[in-house]
Formats: structure tokens, C-alpha cells, sequence
């Protein structure tokens, strides 16, 4: 081979690898800057230890140490239907990305052709057959429009299965709440049950009385109101608790099972793991923590392509139609020697007037990254607050639950007190029911501080992007 002839290939190589490559009219895309300041507010409280694991690196598994709470996440995972919805929308995006993939090359298929037609001049009729392998209108995408919508197509992917990974960390979430509310129910009836069994007898006690003639027909009233009272809100806790319950078997796709079922009853909060303190770091490693901020984040590159691709539409378009096979005037001769055969034909259509059309749609594709960027910055904000919540929760919750103890504590000794003087006749029976009614509440009051102190743990975890896998952004096999 002449050394004229290597240059001729070399260069005829190059120049068709520059045809199938093209060229990029995407846009640079830089991330934008994080809209919330560098560090959380100085209130908020973050753990000391240096050696406390990232929230998001955190596997579930080992934060909710609760075994019951760990088989209720495993079945949510695999039964909750707003999850498997968010699993086939991967899929969907993928079959798309594919397809936009497979728009680059050359579709080939097989070609059969007969006519039958007069011939020029002599108006004789003739017949037409060929069979071969075509190539019909295929796009060379040689100013990147088809590249620019694959692109697009594959951060939509990407942004899918982060949003999937979104759907994961809220589900996980929502069933280590769910659990956290039922065993807040279950020791709030129980204390309903104690107040209630309390006040009956407490009426029965002064029926007694007041058939001795020791005690007014007043006395008596009040204590059957108080035990009223208390059966009305054993009565509402018990439809709270089947409301709880009906949430929490929505979220796992299945009924309750019947060994977690039958071991709630009598359950307290204070027999939950306590679960792992956890530092909150700074804002900027939110970016890559969460996956709904890397959702947005995959949307942004998503809408920035859509320029790339609606700036291409300025330019030619170039199509190749080829067929290689063979024809002949007659059937029998399909296969004969002499002929076989080609045919190449190259088209190129370059757009002069389309009213418009182009213009708005790079007009629309530049306010659709607009948009992007205004979602992606909304996403950190929210991420921000949710964080800086949670913060401020485990500043304070802390305080008050442990005040909200102190004061149970002081309304049952009160109780005894004023139990004391009204049966030495010193107080009224008014002052004994007022401290029975403020100790129920007093007691209420501390299941359910204890119960947003557990579910702000929870909520941090979440917020920090807990549970998530950490994602590397890699195109669909």
C-alpha cells in the first residue's frame, strides 16, 4: 500500500469519525451556588463526638436498632406500592435513555421491492425486483442534536433513580414514625385504662360515702363526670390508635404481622433503642447527601442539554439512505451474477423558514434550565430547614421532656397530698379531682414529648440524607 493511499484512509477515518462524534452545543453546566449560609444557625445543637458517623453514611440497619422496627422496614421496602411505582419509573427512563442511544447508529433492515410500471419512451411495461440490507434516513448527528437528546435523556435517568432513592429514605422514615406513634398509643391507653379504672373506683368509693351520709350528692357527681370524661378519651385513644395502626399497614403494603401485632400490647417508648446521636456537618455536604437535591441536580443537566439539542435545530440536518443488494427486471434473475449493487443517497435539509419555530423553542428550553436552577436552589432551602428543624428540636426537647417528667412527678405527689387532706377533711373534694385531672394530663403530656423527641431523632436522620446509597452518576448498561 502506497504511502498516498494510508494518508487517503487515514484521513477518510477521521473525517467519518468526526461525522458519527459531531460537535456539542451544550452548554458549560456549573453547578450553581448553594443558596443558605455556610454553616447552621449557632443554637442548633450538634454532637461532640469527632468520631459520630455522617448521617448519611448511617445504614438503617444499624440506627433503628429495634428488631421489630428493622422487619417492618424490610417488608415496606418490599411490598410499599408508591416504592415499586418509583422502581418502574427507573425503568421507564432507562428503555428511554435506550432509545435515544440507539438513535446515533444506523437502524438496518432487510428490503424487498417489486413494481410494475411503463418504461420511459416505449411504454412498455416492466418489472422491478430487489432484495438487500437498507439504511433509511438515518440522522448523522454531526452538530450533536441527537447527542444533546440523549444527554437529556440520561440525567432524566439518573434523576429517576435518585428520586427513587428519595421515595427509600421517606419510606424508611414514615415506618420508623409509624412504629414510634403505635407505641406512643399503646402506653397511652394504658394509662387511659389505669385513669379510667382509677376514677370508677374512686365513684364507687364515694357512692359509698355519700349512702353513709359522709359525702355530698356534689362529691359524687364530679367524680361520675371525671369517669366519664376519661372513658370518652380511652374511647378516642382507641380509635387513634386503629387510625395509627390503618397508616402504618398502608406503608407497608401488608396487614400487620400477627407476632408485632400481639407484642405492642403494652409497649412503652421508653423501651425503644436509643438511636445513634448524629452530627450534622455543614450545609454544603447536604449537595451530595440527599438524593431529592441530586434529583434536582440531574434535572438541572437534564434541562441544560435540551439547549444543546435546541440549539442544533439552526443548523443542517444530514441524512444518509443506502441500500446494498440485488435487482433485477426479472424474479428468476434476483441471485444471477451482475446484479448486485448499491445505491447512496445523502440528503441535507438546512431550515430557512419554520415561523419561529426554533427560536421558541431555545426560548423555552433556556427558561426550562431557569426553572431547574430555581428548583434545585428550592431543594437545598428546604434541605437547609429541614435540617436546621431538627436541630433546634434536639436543642430543646431534651429540656422539656425532662421538665415535662419533673412535673409528673410533682402532680403525683400533689395527688397524695390532696388525697391526705380530703380524707382527714381538710380539702375538698374539688382539690382531689383537680389533681387527679392534672397528673393524667401531666402524664399524657410526657408520652407525647417523649414521642417528638423520638420522632426528631428521626427526622434528623432523614434530613442529613440518611440511608440513601451514595450514587455515582454512570450511564445505564
Amino acid at each position: 500500500m502506497t504511502k498516498h493511499r494510508r494518508t487517503s484512509i487515514a484521513l477518510a477515518a477521521a473525517t467519518a469519525a468526526a461525522l458519527l462524534t459531531g460537535c456539542s452545543f451544550i452548554p458549560t453546566y456549573e453547578r450553581p451556588q448553594a443558596p443558605v449560609p455556610a454553616a447552621y444557625a449557632s443554637g442548633a445543637a450538634t454532637t461532640d463526638s469527632a468520631a459520630a458517623q455522617p448521617g448519611a453514611t448511617v445504614p438503617w440497619q444499624n440506627y433503628f436498632a429495634e428488631p421489630r422496627l428493622q422487619q417492618l422496614i424490610d417488608i415496606a421496602l418490599a411490598n410499599n406500592r408508591d416504592l415499586r411505582v418509583a422502581m418502574l419509573n427507573i425503568e421507564q427512563a432507562r428503555a428511554t435513555y435506550q432509545v435515544r442511544r440507539a438513535d446515533l447508529y444506523p437502524g438496518v433492515g432487510l428490503s424487498a421491492n417489486a413494481s410494475r410500471a411503463p418504461a420511459t419512451g416505449t411504454g412498455n411495461l416492466t418489472n422491478s425486483f430487489s432484495v438487500g440490507l437498507a439504511v433509511s434516513a438515518w440522522e448523522i448527528d454531526f452538530f450533536g442534536r441527537i447527542a444533546s437528546l440523549k444527554e437529556q435523556a440520561l440525567a432524566q435517568y439518573l434523576a429517576t433513580e435518585e428520586g427513587h432513592n428519595a421515595a427509600q429514605v421517606s419510606l424508611v422514615a414514615s415506618v420508623a414514625n409509624g412504629w414510634l406513634t403505635l407505641l406512643a398509643d399503646e402506653e397511652l391507653l394504658d394509662l387511659s385504662r389505669q385513669t379510667l379504672a382509677s376514677r370508677e373506683e374512686s365513684v364507687r368509693l364515694t357512692k359509698m360515702r355519700l349512702d353513709a351520709g359522709v359525702a355530698s350528692e356534689l362529691d359524687f357527681r364530679q367524680a361520675e363526670s371525671l369517669t366519664q370524661s376519661a372513658r370518652a378519651t380511652l374511647a378516642q385513644q382507641q380509635r387513634q390508635r386503629a387510625l395509627d395502626e390503618n397508616a402504618l399497614v398502608l406503608l407497608l403494603g401488608q396487614a400487620l404481622p400477627q407476632d408485632v401485632r400481639t407484642s405492642l400490647a403494652g409497649g412503652k417508648l421508653a423501651d425503644a433503642p436509643a438511636m445513634t446521636p448524629l452530627p450534622a456537618g455543614v450545609p454544603s455536604e447536604l449537595l451530595t447527601r440527599r438524593p431529592d437535591i441530586r434529583q434536582a441536580e440531574q434535572q438541572l443537566i437534564g434541562a441544560n442539554a435540551n439547549i444543546g439539542a435546541a440549539r442544533a435545530a439552526f443548523f443542517p440536518r444530514i441524512s444518509l439512505t443506502a441500500q446494498a443488494g440485488t435487482a433485477s427486471g426479472e424474479l428468476s434473475g434476483l441471485f444471477k451474477n451482475g446484479s448486485w449493487g448499491f445505491t447512496i443517497a445523502p440528503s441535507l435539509l438546512l431550515p430557512i423558514f419554520d415561523a419561529g419555530r426554533n427560536q421558541a423553542n431555545l426560548d423555552s428550553a433556556r427558561v426550562g434550565r431557569e426553572i431547574a436552577v430555581a428548583q434545585y436552589e428550592k431543594a437545598i432551602q428546604t434541605a437547609f430547614r429541614e435540617v436546621s428543624d431538627a436541630l433546634a428540636g434536639q436543642a430543646t426537647l431534651g429540656e422539656q421532656a425532662q421538665a415535662q417528667q419533673q412535673q409528673a412527678q410533682a402532680e403525683a405527689a400533689r395527688l397524695q397530698l390532696a388525697d391526705l387532706r380530703y380524707r382527714n377533711g381538710v380539702a375538698s373534694y374539688l382539690d382531689l379531682l383537680d389533681a387527679q385531672r392534672s397528673l393524667f394530663t401531666a402524664q399524657q403530656a410526657v408520652v407525647q414529648v417523649r414521642l417528638t423527641q423520638l420522632q426528631n431523632q428521626v427526622s434528623l436522620y432523614k434530613a442529613l440524607g440518611g440511608g440513601a446509597p451514595d450514587t455515582t452518576a454512570q450511564a445505564p448498561s
